[in-house]
């Protein structure tokens, strides 16, 4: 996962599988991706532009 970037867009790649959240700053619309696949769009009623991570789901165990 790029280190530097914190926030994607509806389309792109999911860097890691987690609990996303939309970027409104009304804190209600989650969307839960596995990486690899593309992020879904925003909800109908949602005023935000990207998805940013707020749980990862399987985060890497050093070897």
């Amino acid at each position: 996962m790029d280190e530097k970037q914190n926030a994607w867009h509806p389309g792109e790649i999911v860097p890691v599988s987690g609990i996303y959240a939309c970027d409104c700053g009304r804190g209600h619309h989650w969307s839960t991706d596995v990486k690899g696949h593309r992020f879904p769009p925003m909800p109908g009623d949602c005023t935000g532009e990207s998805w940013s991570l707020r749980t990862q789901a399987h985060p890497e165990v050093p070897t």
